[in-house]
């Protein structure tokens, strides 16, 4: 080894592993104030439609500095209805980024319409706005812009874009409750934000979603479609009520309702994000003051606009630094025992989309950075002696494969 140290013989090739018990990349925290809340919807009169649901989205509007929310049933949900809302059909185009999950793109097929991949930039890992732009056409309805790992996108050169042409901003913010934009919140800055309440983010209600909206337009929409298309409000009637019980479909909607259990568990979550977002902060500042310092890897960039809440952290390897490929470089993770993930498979590669006619090729940037991250662990429960044996295994692997 160098200087006479003996090289660590990595799990993979029979050495110790850095721990004993496995690490996972996200784990949800739930405390009693959680378990609390739930029962006490458990006991009421209300499982779903009750009070906990408009509760919840005051709590969002106030979080958020957003006139209004509507939560629904998951961040895919979230996704369709404000496509729905933005009146997105068919012949119209939806721009998104490949490097997301699938349901950024799939919102658009829901709704009959295509989706378009726009490149990332290559640095911050996010939609790129130049991109964007070559990828506009008289037939772009929207473009669905993902705050992936919780990192801001541009915003305001998205927002001039899309107001330019006529099309409707849509921040995917599943990644990034908690993020703000030049000072503002996710979620009071795009025309609709959707978030997502899966266990791995870093609020959760097992499963939810939400939209937030300042504008009135959309909200009611957003109402209508969250329902079945059913309205009770007079206003939107069409025909003379015959008493109380009186409602009217008026637009195809889906029943994409969110439970009172799961709305009190999301709440009491909320009371905590202050915390949970401090909490990553600390990982992810650990994590780059390691890896800044190995020229194996590249750190993601953030853009001093973005005060980020991450809900991913990327490794990204320079595979041409070292003698082995990033799905090596996971195996040796896992036998250390670093459960990793990687996010995510470019969307226009999987089968469904292929089929459809997307070729390889489409966006290289997003198609080089598949072939090189890993996603590490990152989760408020993660000690700082965590943390650390995931910094030791990279690094032993890094000094192991070096080129």
């Amino acid at each position: 080894g160098k200087g006479g140290c003996k090289m660590e013989k990595l799990a993979i090739n029979g050495g110790t592993p850095v721990r004993e018990t496995k690490l996972f990349y996200g784990h949800q925290y739930i405390d009693e104030a959680d378990i609390r809340a739930v029962t006490e919807v458990l006991k009421s009169d209300f499982l779903t439609c009750g009070p906990k649901i408009g509760e919840l989205e005051e709590k969002l509007c106030r979080l958020t500095g957003a006139k209004y929310a509507v939560v629904c049933s998951n961040g895919t949900a979230a996704l369709h209805i404000a496509c729905q809302a933005a009146g997105i059909g068919e012949g119209d185009e939806l721009i998104t980024t490949p490097i997301t999950f699938a349901a950024s793109a799939n919102c658009a097929l829901y709704c009959g319409a295509t989706p378009v991949f726009a490149d990332i930039n290559e640095e911050t890992y996010n939609i790129d706005p130049a991109s964007v732009k070559e990828k506009m056409t008289e037939r772009t309805k929207a473009v669905v812009a993902v705050d992936f790992t919780g990192q801001a996108v541009e915003l305001d050169e998205l927002l001039a874009l899309c107001h330019e042409r006529g099309a409707v901003l849509i921040e995917d913010g599943a990644h990034s409750i908690g993020t703000t934009y030049k000072g503002r919140a996710v979620g009071s800055v795009a025309d609709m934000t959707t978030f997502s309440f899966h266990p791995v983010k870093t609020v959760t209600g097992g499963e939810g979603g939400a939209v937030l909206t300042n504008s009135e337009a959309y909200y009611k929409k957003l109402l209508l479609y969250r329902a079945h298309g059913i309205t009770r409000d007079p206003a939107q009637l069409k025909r003379e009520s015959d008493g109380p019980w009186y409602y009217e479909q008026i637009a195809l909607g889906m029943n994409y309702r969110m439970t009172d259990m799961q709305a009190a568990l999301i709440i009491s979550q909320l009371d905590k994000i202050e915390r949970f977002g401090r909490r990553r902060k600390e990982i992810v500042e650990m994590y780059n003051e390691a890896f800044s310092q190995m020229p194996e890897l590249f750190v993601q960039r953030e853009i001093p606009e973005s005060d980020t809440t991450r809900h991913l952290y990327i490794l990204r390897i320079r595979p041409e630094k070292l003698t082995i490929g990033r799905k090596e470089f996971f195996d040796c993770m896992a036998a250390e025992n670093i459960c990793c993930n990687v996010h995510y498979i470019p969307v226009y590669r999987h089968p469904y989309y292929e089929a459809l006619g997307y070729p390889q090729g489409l966006c290289p940037k997003a198609e080089k950075l598949y072939e090189e991250i890993l996603s590490l662990p990152l989760y408020y429960s993660l000690t700082d002696g965590d943390v650390q044996d995931v910094i030791h295994a990279v690094k032993k692997i890094v000094e192991n494969y070096r080129k």
